[in-house]
């Protein structure tokens, strides 16, 4: 028996505007929509990394469901934790120089939430994949070099880590490269499975 057609046999959605996450799930070369959710992604008083990238995650897939009732939706969020503090977006270079000058010869945990709706059936599968990232260190010099090349000023962290930034780190540790740069294809494929979209 051949077992299902590699082309999702609904339409699949991803709820996202990041372009990172739109270039990952292309990897996968399955047809696929963008929906650009409206989330408010304020953290709750008190909560965990863990806890808001997975609460982000079902609510960015819940927000694009009104406009494709009938589709799997893909929704991912990430953050950068450091000493306990969550590293937001730097927004320029002054806030990504001070972010990289405290993550120098550091650790930094990333928390990536994904999750999978159903949107016909109301059935989510969530999860939250970790990965970490330690910092070599790093002169101010060589950091203002890296902004002036990377301009990574989008990104959790201060940092491309599939383009130069690469050569901040002294090493990394996770099971899926593919979560750092924000969509952990990975658990993905297997979410995508588990409602009977085959990738391979």
């Amino acid at each position: 028996m051949n077992g299902p057609d590699p082309a999702s046999p609904r339409p699949l959605v991803l709820a996202s505007t990041s372009p990172y996450r739109r270039e990952l799930l292309a990897r996968l070369r399955l047809e696929f929509t963008v929906h650009a959710p409206e989330v408010d992604e304020t953290p709750h008083p008190d909560e965990a990394p863990e806890a808001l990238v997975k609460r982000l995650a079902q609510a960015k897939a819940r927000a694009a469901a009104p406009a494709h009732p009938d589709a799997l939706i893909i929704g991912s969020d990430q953050v950068a934790v450091l000493s306990g503090r969550i590293l937001g977006k730097p927004g320029d270079a002054e806030n990504a120089r001070l972010q990289l000058l405290h993550a120098s010869g550091r650790s930094v945990r990333f928390a990536i939430g994904l999750a999978l709706l159903d949107s016909a059936s109301g059935r989510i599968q969530a999860d939250v994949v970790p990965f970490e990232v330690v910092f070599r260190r790093l002169t101010r010099e060589q950091i203002d070099r890296y902004l002036e090349r990377d301009r990574p000023f989008n990104c959790a962290g201060s940092f491309r880590s599939e383009g130069l930034g690469i050569a901040l780190f002294e090493r990394l540790a996770g099971d899926d490269p593919t979560a750092l740069m924000g969509l952990p294809l990975i658990r993905l494929t297997r979410m995508l499975e588990a409602e009977g979209v085959q990738v391979l």
